[in-house]
Order: C-alpha cells, then structure tokens, then sequence
C-alpha cells in the first residue's frame, strides 16, 4: 500500500466529492494500490475492502484513528482513538474473509461493495436488507420467504465470517456512565481525512502562490516539511 501524495490527495478529492460513498471508497483504493483496478475491489468482501482502507489511512496519514460522537443519553463529547493496523489485523488475509456460510439450509457468500449499490436502490430498509440476502445467496432460484428473523439470522453469520465488513465500538461516556455500541463507518472516516488534507493543501498553495508566484504544481512538489517553512516565512 503505497502512500498518497499530495497530488493524489487533491486529484481524489476532486474527482470523489460528488461520487457515491461506495464509489469514493474504490477510487481511494485504486489510487493507493494502482495494480488493483476498481472492479477488483468492488468484488471482493467488505471487510477485506475495509481491511485495505485501514491500511491505506496507516500509510497515508498514521496508523492512529481519532474521532469523537456525543452520547445518546447526556449529550457529552467523547473523544476516542483507535489503532488503525491493530485493527486491520482482524483479518488476516483475504483468504479468510472469503467464505461461505450456512443459514437454514440456504448458502450465501459475503456481501461485497457491489452487492451493497444493488440494496441502496431500495427505498425501504427491510427491503434493502432482503435485497443484500437475495444478492449474496448461492444458487438462488426458488422465491424464499424471508422473515425478519432470517435475515438477522443471516446478518449475525456474515457479521461474524467477516469482522472487519462492520466496525463496532462499545463506547462508555465520562461523564455519566452509558455505555452504547457505536458503528465506525471507515468510509466516510477515511474519505474525511483525504477531504481534510486536500483542503489544506490548498490553502497551502493559495498563501504560497500568492506570496512567490509560483504555480500548484511547483508548490505541490516540495515536501511538507519546506511547505511548511515557507508558510512561516509568509506569515511572517
């Protein structure tokens, strides 16, 4: 996984922020990992998808996860960081994650990122979550009358086939005591920080263009530590 430069930082960000979060998430891979096409990734389980999303964040902005919600219950702040490669460890090698399982007599393999645009299209989530079964069951044919209970049955057994296709939190506010399990959408995390660092960058290139003259690309080429010291110089 190779770390992304800041032009490629800018160049996701542009060509991403009016793409579909399942689509952000391909093209952040691929710019990573250039062997990979889109459609590799959009194939394979999502907790290998998410397993290289981690990865990528490690290589490209450290390997700590900071983030923070506000508790249900008193509304207080709280703040939690996670270590992104002890994380991605949950899933050894693709290998693992690609498994079938058993429920009710009916096979199912384990949802990837295009089985999840498929369930998207529908309005209803009951149906969205029955459209996501119907994706990834294994010689599906006969209608099959799903209950609540089956599709929870079958969500409980991906979940636990492929760890990382959920990220799960059980977090407890300090301030008053609750305890609430909170899911980390790793997408939207990790699209935040390439949203984050682009628009720096750019404010870089704006202060540091206005001040010598310079154009994007001359000003992108410099390291982060020389940007760093003109900025001072600028300020100054």
């Amino acid at each position: 996984m190779r770390a992304l430069s800041s032009f490629d930082l800018l160049d996701l960000w542009e060509r991403g922020s009016h793409l579909h979060p399942l689509d952000r998430a391909l093209l952040a891979l691929n710019a990573a990992l250039p062997e990979m096409t889109a459609a590799n990734f959009a194939d394979c389980p999502l907790g290998r998808r998410n397993q290289a999303l981690l990865e990528l964040h490690c290589s490209s902005f450290g390997a700590s996860l900071q983030a923070w919600t506000a508790c249900a219950r008193c509304g207080e702040k709280m703040e939690f960081e996670m270590d992104g490669r002890a994380m991605a460890k949950q899933v050894a090698d693709a290998e693992n994650a690609e498994q079938n399982i058993i429920v009710k007599g009916q096979l199912f393999r384990l949802p990837t990122s295009r089985d999840l645009a498929q369930a998207a299209s529908e309005i209803d989530s009951q149906a969205a979550a029955i459209r996501l079964v119907e994706c990834c069951r294994i010689g599906a044919g006969e209608t099959f009358a799903w209950s609540d209970e089956d599709v929870e049955a079958v969500g409980e057994q991906m979940a636990l086939a492929d760890p990382l296709a959920e990220i799960r939190l059980l977090l407890r506010c300090p301030e008053c005591g609750d305890e609430a399990e909170q899911t980390l959408d790793i997408v939207s995390f990790v699209w935040a920080e390439i949203t984050a660092h682009a628009t720096r960058l750019l404010w870089e290139v704006h202060a540091i263009a206005s001040a010598y003259g310079w154009t994007e690309s001359e000003v992108l080429s410099l390291s982060a530590a020389r940007r760093a010291l003109y900025l001072e110089m600028v300020r100054a």
